[in-house]
């Protein structure tokens, strides 16, 4: 089966629709798809809900998608960093479906592994688990929490072999894993594509099993908070 395509674009062709539910990887601007994103915002599809640990800056990654106002409900743990995140959030404009951080992870790696939902004492008397069925185990109250099952997950690697075994490098790796197993179909754009056999077993971070289309392309590497000492 192909997996390789020329373009973001390309790879994306006949998977976008309106409404649908769209898993992203990265944390903060740190292993962020960006060019499939870039291609979202250009196919113009809308009332998106995206799962993902935040929403980008303002003007990049995610960002753009709030800026084209395609965006109608967030799934995050972070909303800091993007004023227009801010401004959509208490205007109304936008929903926002906020997770602890390890939940929303949890949640995703449960629906790639295909268990439905699952128990945690995170969030447990707070409006986390309002609406929630709670549950005694052991004297202890646990929350129920559902799996998220995208429409389509995009995600960003750092290398990858033509049929999709992956590698991350280092903290770049972040939500990718999770947000590439629950998509039912999987987009990932890479760095550099090698060839089957390429790339050690034992230092593949996705298998390929998860991987259903896949681009190699330029990144832009930003930094999102520079601190610097004053000039002496």
């Amino acid at each position: 089966m192909k997996k390789v395509y020329g373009s973001a674009g390309e790879a994306l062709e006949g998977l976008l629709q309106d409404g649908m539910l769209i898993a992203a990887g990265g944390f903060g601007l740190c292993g962020i798809p960006e060019l499939l994103i870039d291609a979202i915002v250009e196919s113009g599809v809308k009332d998106l809900t995206i799962a993902s640990n935040n929403c980008g800056v303002d003007g990049f990654g995610l960002g753009k998608l709030l800026d084209t106002k395609q965006i109608k409900k967030m799934m995050s743990s972070y909303v800091g960093e993007n004023a227009e995140f801010m401004r959509q959030y208490l205007s109304g404009e936008l929903d926002l479906e906020f997770n602890p951080q390890g939940t929303l992870a949890e949640r995703m790696r449960a629906g790639g592994a295909g268990i439905p939902g699952f128990y945690t004492k995170t969030g447990v008397g707070t409006v986390v688990a309002e609406g929630k069925e709670i549950k005694e185990f052991d004297g202890q109250d646990y929350v129920l929490e559902r799996a998220i099952v995208a429409d389509v997950s995009i995600v960003k690697a750092w290398k990858a072999d033509t049929t999709g075994n992956a590698i991350f490098r280092k903290t770049a790796r972040n939500f990718n894993p999770p947000a590439a197993m629950c998509g039912k179909i999987c987009v990932m754009e890479v760095e550099e594509i090698v060839e089957p056999g390429t790339l050690d077993p034992d230092h593949i971070h996705l298998p390929g099993i998860y991987v259903h289309r896949l681009i190699q392309g330029e990144h832009e590497k930003r930094i999102e908070q520079r601190t610097t000492r004053p000039a002496a």
